[in-house]
């Protein structure tokens, strides 16, 4: 269980000594102690107008936080009382008591600044006490006031810059609780009652129109309500008569006035049940620890001259707002080259037209939220700021063309390499063939896209790096190239000489086919001839015969004419002769 805090009075916890912010050793341990959740309740206001009074409420005691009675300002820095919370379990309520402002004998605007930017920063609930009604001068107080603890927050914690989820704002910033002392006024409007809460939303309400008096109205309120998201007024009347406002602490509410007592009422319930717990971007909550951190942060950081100190706060509001333009146009260009840019750019007036589009936006954006910036500082610091971008653009722009190029050629080339280490173009003729497969890969490159500004350069940077390997593919292709040739020769003359002898054996072999051919034909005639005589020889013997035949059939024709006419003869004789004689005739 987190130890109780006992704490029977206030104690200074920001000590303002000559124009120093000290904090005080003693409140830092008691803070450093709290392991609770903390709220933190600030109040802010002219001195004299019973701030005090207030806190010791708050803390449920009539005396606590001095309440003076002169004219004099009691309360010097910043004085904290820590007690638990009335409502709220296992909280602490850490309340914050102001040194006022506008104090003549003190006569240091710079120090007021200092105090009411602090409690704005520490609090969790911010209560502005103003006197009598909500006037212009208190708006544009609290409107700079404002300012300035968004820039020093911003440059003690650059991670809470730039917030825009609604939420984590509304968790960083603290509740607004307008308190108006003292008032006299009727709560009516166009006839109408209103409430106090009506007069404070009224009072904060823009105009309509857009020229330049009319702007310098709505500037604070619309930055109040930015930073303010829950905003709450309580109106007091007059405590009691003037007389006894001296011994407002021994007074017992049946001395004061009942509808300021009721008021006072309204207001303590008010805190306890809607004041929330501190907490940083992110819902994280605070507790002592944090809290004694956040305070010697922004101490350290006012004393190191963080927060702007000008005697006119139109000054100075003027550096706030035209700070935040240049800032905000920063963002604006950043945003606008963030999603058009995509390095590396093609070309370099490519990138440079992306540029002049987004500087011409980010002027526009510094103009419409630039505040009175008469000398152009800031202006001339944004084009500074803007050139700077555009050289580191430039820059980036380089560089993201090298390496796309480098992984381009290292992708392309890393084949012909790997043929190169494996010897593919260690032949004749390889260093041609190198060449060609080499141009190949470049017309690849260079149908690549979106290699940039630095596309040939890191070509040629790489053709000249691998220059070494074409000279040795292109040696070795010399000396394998001669020794093709001695062996293309011996091979051609060896050839030949087997070509010559493959001719001459074809001229003795066919020499000899026609020798043998001649013989066969020799032969043939020969056997031919044989066959020829045989044949004359039949044909004569036959012939021969032939004749013999005839010769016979004329021998045998003429034996028989002989025959016939020896017979005719006979028959004559026997005709004519006697017998006799044709016996012996026979």
């Amino acid at each position: 269980m987190a130890p109780v805090v006992h704490m029977p009075e206030p104690l200074c916890l920001i000590e303002n000594t000559n124009g120093r912010l000290l904090v005080n050793p003693k409140a830092l341990k008691i803070l450093s102690a709290i392991q609770q959740p903390v709220v933190v309740v600030a109040i802010v206001g002219l001195y004299r107008t019973g701030k005090s009074y207030l806190m010791n409420k708050l803390a449920g005691k009539n005396k606590g936080f001095s309440v003076g009675s002169t004219v004099q300002s009691h309360t010097k820095g910043i004085w904290m009382w820590c007690v638990p919370h009335p409502e709220k379990p296992n909280h602490i309520l850490v309340l914050l008591d102001t040194e006022g402002l506008g104090d003549v004998e003190k006569g240091d605007k710079k120090s007021d600044t200092q105090i009411f930017v602090l409690a704005l920063l520490l609090s969790s609930t911010f209560v502005y006490n103003t006197m009598n009604t909500i006037n212009q001068r208190a708006i544009d107080l609290l409107h700079y006031v404002t300012e300035l603890s968004n820039l020093l927050r911003t440059v003690t914690s650059p991670d809470l810059h730039g917030v825009d989820n609604a939420a984590d704002f509304k968790s960083v910033c603290p509740d607004l609780v307008w308190t108006v002392r003292d008032f006299y006024l009727d709560l009516e409007a166009n006839g109408r009652l209103i409430t106090a809460d009506e007069y404070l939303e009224n009072s904060l309400r823009p105009k309509q129109g857009t020229d330049q008096h009319l702007q310098n109205f709505n500037l604070p309120r619309l930055f109040i309500q930015k930073f303010f998201p829950i905003k709450k007024c309580f109106i007091f009347d007059l405590p009691t008569h003037r007389k006894k406002l001296a011994q407002l602490e021994t007074l017992h509410n049946d001395d004061l006035d009942p509808e300021f007592v009721q008021q006072v009422a309204d207001f303590c319930s008010y805190i306890f049940s809607h004041s929330k717990t501190k907490t940083l971007s992110g819902g994280i909550k605070f507790n002592g620890s944090h809290l004694e951190s956040l305070v010697l942060t922004y101490v350290n950081a006012i004393n190191s001259g963080d927060l702007p100190c000008m005697e006119n706060e139109v000054l100075a509001l003027a550096q706030i707002k035209n700070l935040a333009a240049v800032q905000k146009a920063i963002a604006h260009y950043d945003q606008q080259m963030g999603q058009k840019v995509q390095l590396p750019t093609e070309t370099l007036q490519e990138l440079l037209d992306l540029h002049r589009t987004s500087e011409e936006g980010a002027m526009k954006v510094f103009m419409k939220n630039s505040f009175e910036d008469i000398d152009q500082g800031c202006q001339e610091k944004l084009e500074t700021l803007l050139e700077a971008k555009q050289n580191d653009f430039c820059k980036r722009n380089l560089e993201a063309s090298l390496n796309r190029c480098s992984a381009l050629l290292q992708d392309i080339f890393c084949p012909l390499e790997e043929d190169v280490k494996q010897g593919i173009y260690s032949k004749p003729g390889g260093h041609r063939l190198f060449l060609q497969k080499r141009e190949e890969l470049k017309a690849k490159y260079y149908q690549e896209p979106r290699k940039g500004i630095q596309a040939e350069e890191a070509l040629q940077k790489y053709l000249q790096s691998k220059e070494s390997v074409s000279v040795t593919i292109w040696q070795t292709d010399l000396v394998l190239t001669a020794r093709e040739k001695e062996m293309e020769e011996a091979r051609v003359k060896a050839e030949f000489m087997k070509a010559e002898e493959q001719r001459l054996g074809a001229i003795l072999m066919q020499h000899q086919q026609m020798m043998k051919q001649r013989e066969r034909l020799h032969r043939e005639q020969v056997r031919q001839m044989e066959i020829n005589r045989v044949y004359q020889q039949a044909l004569q013997q036959r012939a021969q015969e032939r004749r013999l035949k005839e010769e016979a059939e004329k021998l045998k024709e003429r034996f028989q004419a002989e025959s016939r006419k020896l017979q005719d003869e006979i028959q004559h004789l026997q005709r004519n002769d006697s017998p006799d004689d044709t016996c012996i005739l026979l």
